[in-house]
């Protein structure tokens, strides 16, 4: 699977942790800084990200609809990595968006650690084969150690485009832990 293919310089936000600060400021309140809070701020970056496409219906039903996905059960996968994914009426198309927290954001994983790695897919709601392709390739992308330390280390965004083309035709392995 060809994620590079999907995913430009301008669907990518190598800060996550400076963004959130940002959305938590202009939203005081006594539980602005709460677990809850700080999984929507995520998911409205990561929406706008996928709204550069201009490839969105609406921004606005779109985040409603991930953030739903997201009161479903969390999709954080473990390993610091988290897959917020939703098909939706709002995609015009396949949608790929990149987040990286250097800090870490407690997305409520699995294996309880902070997720550092945000992909976020949204496709149409006729596109599951595509769909689960693409999440798929992530999953299998991130069973080696080495492509979540490129993206902690990538200097730009196109560097982080750049090491999903390089990462892109890995062999899926048996034991992923």
């Amino acid at each position: 699977m060809k994620l590079a293919r999907y995913l430009k310089p301008e669907q990518v936000c190598l800060d996550l942790d400076r963004m959130l600060d940002e959305r938590l400021e202009v939203c005081p309140g006594e539980d602005s800084a709460g677990p809850w809070r700080i999984k929507v701020a995520v998911l409205e970056v990561l929406t706008g990200l996928l709204a550069a496409t201009g490839r969105v219906g609406s921004k606005k039903k779109l985040l409603a609809d991930l953030v739903s996905r997201e009161k479903k059960a969390s999709t954080a996968l473990g390993r610091g990595l988290a897959v917020p994914h939703i098909r939706s009426k709002q995609a015009k198309s396949f949608l790929l968006c990149f987040g990286r927290s250097p800090g870490g954001i407690d997305f409520d994983a699995p294996d309880g650690r902070p997720v550092h790695v945000f992909f976020c897919l949204c496709a149409p709601p006729y596109d599951d084969r595509f769909y689960l392709d693409v999440y798929r390739s992530i999953g299998t992308a991130f069973g080696f150690p080495e492509v979540t330390q490129a993206l902690m280390e990538a200097r730009d965004e196109h560097e982080v485009v750049q090491v999903l083309a390089r990462y892109q035709d890995y062999p899926a392995r048996d034991n992923l832990a």
